[in-house]
């Protein structure tokens, strides 16, 4: 293998984990044309979609080279996307070799999440019964908006494993989180049901997702933040059908 397809091979790595893991599209275009340009490559160009990266550069003396690469999956971990960008640093400054870059990408690919399942479960019990408090709740609606968010959650991550539809796992896991509000309140554990499930849906709320569309909009990038901002309506309206389907039917 060449050095331009190792480089091509590095920097579509580094994009893809970018992308996935919820970076803006112009943030991995800029990391995608400094590290190919700072292997030496000329008449570089990236453009980056919510679903695909396109990279082309050329070669002295050689032809052009062209790859992309599809996204499918979209996540948050942003220590992943720190780590990606610490590492274009050093490969742009010159203190990585490209078989170095490629292992320390491999393993920030395969590393786990930086927090355990349950913590980030506990989190969004934390969060539920925080924002119901912030929106007007007593102090008697924390428990079960804890409880709410917990297993909204929990449902999330369910969902999301055995469906390949997004936003149905969206639907059902704010349909759950809002029935138990609602039965934690009707058995007396909380006092006012609508800050319970306001609580109770915020850890849904699509809050990365709507601010890179802002972002990616005000840096040109229409496509993209078109699509990010569609996303993120799709999400909302998941949350608000699954919310209005609960209510309608338990109270």
């Amino acid at each position: 293998m060449g050095k331009a397809e190792k480089v091509m091979d590095i920097c579509l790595l580094a994009g893809e984990i970018m992308l996935t893991y919820g970076a803006e599209t112009y943030r991995v275009e800029e990391t995608l044309e400094r590290m190919a340009k700072a292997a030496g490559f000329n008449n570089v160009h990236s453009f980056v979609t919510t679903t695909g990266i396109f990279l082309s550069f050329e070669e002295k003396g050689h032809n052009d080279f062209m790859q992309m690469v599809r996204i499918d999956d979209r996540m948050q971990d942003l220590n992943k996307v720190t780590l990606v960008n610490q590492l274009s640093r050093e490969f742009v400054a010159g203190q990585l070799e490209e078989e170095e870059a490629m292992e320390r990408l491999r393993m920030i690919a395969k590393a786990p999440m930086n927090y355990p399942i349950w913590l980030i479960h506990f989190a969004s019990g934390v969060a539920g019964g925080a924002f119901s408090y912030i929106f007007g709740g007593s102090l008697r609606d924390m428990l079960p908006a804890f409880i709410a968010g917990f297993i909204v959650s929990v449902s999330l991550l369910y969902f999301e494993r055995y469906l390949r539809v997004k936003f149905f796992a969206e639907f059902m896991a704010a349909f759950i989180g809002g029935s138990t509000a609602i039965a934690l309140v009707y058995f007396g554990v909380g006092m006012n049901v609508d800050q319970v499930l306001i609580g109770t849906l915020m850890p849904l709320v699509p809050g990365i997702a709507l601010t890179n569309a802002v972002r990616d909009l005000m840096s040109g990038d229409l496509v993209a933040g078109v699509s990010r901002g569609a996303e993120a309506t799709l999400t909302s309206l998941s949350i608000a059908i699954g919310i209005a389907l609960s209510i309608t039917l338990f109270l």
